[in-house]
């Protein structure tokens, strides 16, 4: 293996390296669409987190759908994802990449949707990991690399079959190694007054070795396409305060400022799971909202240069025992979350 190799098989990516292509080596690489449409209110999320396991790798597949509550999570015994590019692929249940997104868990479960005019992260030097996409070994990376775009296609949720037509799209990446954060939060949106403005925020504690802190990345794309993107300690710090139920970030840096306000009730979220990819399990990881409310505002130099709201937000809430026991306090079983087997 040569030193470039092996530096990306520890998740990092040097300055100007796209962080798109599979990591060689890393535990897990999780692949997320979400799809909004404003019109008829409806979001839909589609995740495929490709494990590597004691016996291979596997995936970690999921599908949700608002409004209805709809979600189906499974195990599949297949996984893979792209070396040279973005995709995310599970034998017949899941293929994902920059074009297309398929997706069948079930005659009830089922997407098949193209993706055109899309939008996606225009700065080379750096990913939305920013400085710390370089720092071998962390314990996750982030990227959102799709800021929007246009789908058509068809949804089949539960008993309903959905006609998309120009909804908005959202697309991201995350890696690294066994599990996730002790504790994490993240958000974003689409369906503003303004088509072109998408908001995404992911956050919580990272550690590499000894060396642990918690950091936010907070990225806004503005009408017009600038892309704002703060987060790194010292230079542009974002302050995040959250709970099951709200969510408060302001971040400051290179002239601007962005407040970010979210809230949704913890009674409408779905619990999500996370992989355990050495126990080759899933396991009840976050709760998701699908439609929560998210107010932005950005400002260049003390003056407002944008501000709008979105009824549409996803918004998450992560951490093991916080979702355990949100399974506990509404009657479910723990060890199950929802989640089934597929066969490949």
């Amino acid at each position: 293996m040569g030193l470039r190799a092996w530096y990306r098989s520890t998740g990092a990516d040097l300055p100007f390296q796209s962080p798109l292509p599979a990591h060689p080596g890393v535990a897990m690489e999780g692949y997320f669409w979400r799809i909004t449409e404003p019109e008829s209110g409806r979001v839909i999320i589609a995740l495929n987190g490709v494990n590597q396991g004691p016996s291979g790798p596997w995936a970690t597949l999921g599908f949700a759908a608002h409004p209805g509550g709809f979600l189906r999570v499974a195990e599949h015994p297949t996984a893979s994802a792209d070396k040279g590019d973005v995709g995310a692929h599970a034998g017949d249940a899941f293929h994902g990449d920059v074009r297309r997104l398929r997706v069948d868990l079930g005659p009830d479960a089922r997407l098949d949707v193209t993706i055109s005019d899309a939008l996606p992260w225009p700065h080379r030097a750096l990913g939305g990991s920013s400085i710390f996409q370089s720092v071998p070994a962390l314990n996750q990376y982030w990227h959102p690399w799709l800021l929007g775009g246009r789908v058509n296609g068809t949804a089949t949720i539960g008993g309903e079959t959905w006609q998309l037509r120009d909804a908005q799209i959202y697309a991201e990446k995350n890696w690294g190694r066994e599990g996730f954060p002790e504790s994490w939060w993240w958000g974003q949106a689409q369906g503003f007054d303004d088509r072109e403005v998408c908001v995404a925020f992911a956050g919580g504690q990272v550690h590499s070795g000894p060396i642990r802190t918690e950091v936010t990345g907070l990225v806004v794309r503005l009408p017009g396409g600038r892309v704002v993107r703060l987060g790194n300690p010292g230079i542009s710090p974002v302050r995040a305060v959250v709970d099951d139920e709200n969510w408060m970030l302001r971040g400051r840096g290179y002239g601007w400022t962005i407040e970010v306000d979210g809230a949704a009730p913890r009674a409408a979220s779905h619990v999500l799971p996370v992989p355990l990819p050495s126990q080759e399990r899933n396991t009840a990881g976050a709760l998701e909202h699908l439609a929560g409310t998210l107010d932005v505002t950005v400002r260049r130099r003390g003056r407002i240069v944008w501000s709008g709201r979105s009824v549409l937000a996803g918004l998450e809430h992560g951490g093991l025992d916080r979702a355990r026991a949100e399974l506990v306090r509404r009657g479910l079983d723990t060890s199950a979350t929802h989640a089934s087997p597929l066969s490949g």
